[in-house]
């Protein structure tokens, strides 16, 4: 059978078999198989270590990232988040307007537009994992 995920051994103990709570059984099975649970975290996401990152030596050269959303004043068609964007090396901020709705599309094309265009291409950027990022 193979030690892979509990919806995959539902799948493959129904194509061959049925007894009376055999999913429940099935499951409180797993749990308690000790060879699963330790397949299960050899093949499960790692935790990456924290990495030290290097002083930029020039300007635009690393950048963080994020989203600012709230509250904003205005109506339905003003702007209602920023994309906030700092130079590493001199500290400068570049708060771009934007929508909560807008896509990684849309972000891609701010970033280009209002930084790649104007301050070149980062090597380093740094920001959460938000959808708009990626």
């Amino acid at each position: 059978m193979g030690h892979t995920s509990e919806e995959r051994k539902n799948e493959r103990v129904a194509s061959t078999a049925w007894w009376l709570k055999w999913k429940k059984e099935l499951s409180e099975y797993i749990n308690t198989c000790e060879r699963f649970q330790t397949e299960k975290r050899k093949h499960g996401k790692k935790d990456r270590l924290l990495q030290n990152i290097e002083e930029p030596k020039h300007p635009w050269e690393t950048i963080n990232m994020d989203w600012v959303t709230g509250h904003f004043p205005g109506g339905k068609e003003d702007f209602n988040a920023f994309l906030v964007i700092v130079d590493r090396y001199s500290k400068s901020v570049r708060c771009l307007p934007c929508y909560k709705e807008d896509t990684a599309m849309d972000t891609a094309f701010i970033f280009w537009k209002n930084i790649i265009a104007t301050c070149g291409v980062p090597k380093i950027a740094i920001s959460d994992r938000d959808p708009k990022f990626t």
